[in-house]
């Protein structure tokens, strides 16, 4: 097999070697099963037995609650801009407050848009989205439809490091980037929703935690693909679910419980790791800048620009030949992107702080 790479890729992402092994040895024919994962029907006890394993490992790691339905759905989390505010906004004659710290969090708004009023009650911009607001800056609406966040930012390495306060407003969250990174409450969520290809398992699905109550809200006229109590009676399987990734979500769920030990054990990992590059960066005595405020630091993208784009064209080639790829930041705001997500191990962060006090000795 020829060598891995570290893989700092914003999604998608690394994955726990375990999982990806696995899912190789057993590509052709799943044990006692004689067919391959990829060739199973959606109906079959075999189908049946890995969703639901997903689920319960879900629900197990995040300690969901038995009122909260747990859906793989297509579309990524993308899909979910459009079918949050389709479900709880539209017709409902009410405003949907976004709280709006990054590139995601404007792609949420602009389809929430389509589907009645919006009410930005917070922007970061003006501080090019460099931290989380404070509770006290959110400018809320009394009776809102839902208030939405994006608890982490993959393109400017932001995250919340406690959920705002929203009363009895529903709190929806996009967590497609944290999303098993560390433990959760909840109960704090209406719903949670994160497209599976940074911490859960490969693109192609959706997981979406919704609570029970919030069915009543969904309008009657929905097309039956978009419609959160349509998916959840069919219990994901009103059309052929994406199987595969359906699957892989079992094994890195299976990982985070057997090998982990959980959640808690998970973010004092994640933590570590971001500890030894925020420490890189902020020993470097200005040669690395990092982009988040200390504050609002993300522990699973950490952004920094150095003096020149040169300069930074020139680490991230000098990297790519150590072994460090896809260290180039998104392309809206450039610079240096190291997505630390759950798979990505202790040896390639302690590989990256190498070369990056190596090339600020040379440099």
């Amino acid at each position: 097999m020829e060598n891995r790479v570290y893989n700092f890729s914003a999604g998608p992402a690394a994955l726990p070697l375990p999982a990806l092994k696995e899912a190789q040895e057993n590509l052709l024919s799943l044990p006692g099963v004689g067919i391959s994962v990829l060739e199973i029907s959606h109906r079959s006890q075999t189908f049946t037995e890995i969703i639901e394993e997903a689920e319960a490992n879900l629900r197990s790691l995040l300690k969901a609650p038995d009122n909260y339905k747990v859906l793989f759905l297509h579309g990524g989390a993308s899909l979910q801009f459009s079918m949050v505010p389709m479900n709880l906004l539209r017709g409902s004659g009410k405003t949907a407050d976004y709280v709006l710290t990054g590139s995601w969090g404007k792609k949420a708004i602009k389809e929430a848009k389509k589907e009645g009023a919006v009410n930005v009650a917070w922007d970061g911009a003006a501080e090019k989205y460099n931290r989380v607001p404070e509770q006290s800056e959110l400018k809320l609406t009394p009776g809102a439809a839902y208030v939405h966040i994006t608890p982490n930012e993959t393109i400017e390495g932001v995250e919340f490091p406690a959920e705002p306060e929203t009363g009895d407003v529903p709190l929806v969250a996009d967590m497609s980037s944290n999303i098993l990174s560390k433990p959760v409450d909840v109960t704090k969520y209406g719903i949670i929703y994160a497209g599976a290809q940074k911490n859960a398992g490969p693109a192609g699905v959706a997981i979406v935690i919704l609570r029970d109550d919030l069915l009543d809200r969904v309008p009657s006229d929905l097309h039956s693909l978009l419609d959160y109590k349509v998916m959840a009676e069919g219990k994901s399987l009103y059309n052929t679910p994406p199987a595969f990734a359906v699957y892989f979500v079992m094994l890195v769920t299976r990982w985070l419980k057997n090998e982990i030990g959980g959640l808690e054990k998970m973010a004092k990992i994640n933590r570590d790791k971001a500890r030894i590059l925020y420490d890189a960066i902020d020993q470097s005595g200005g040669f690395y800048r990092g982009h988040a405020q200390p504050g609002s630091r993300s522990n699973m993208n950490v952004a920094w620009r150095l003096a020149t784009e040169d300069l930074e064209k020139e680490f991230i080639a000098e990297g790519k030949k150590r072994g460090l790829f896809e260290l180039k930041g998104h392309r809206s705001v450039g610079g240096i992107r190291a997505s630390i997500y759950n798979a990505m191990p202790m040896e390639g962060i302690e590989a990256l702080r190498k070369f990056m006090e190596e090339f600020k000795a040379s440099h």
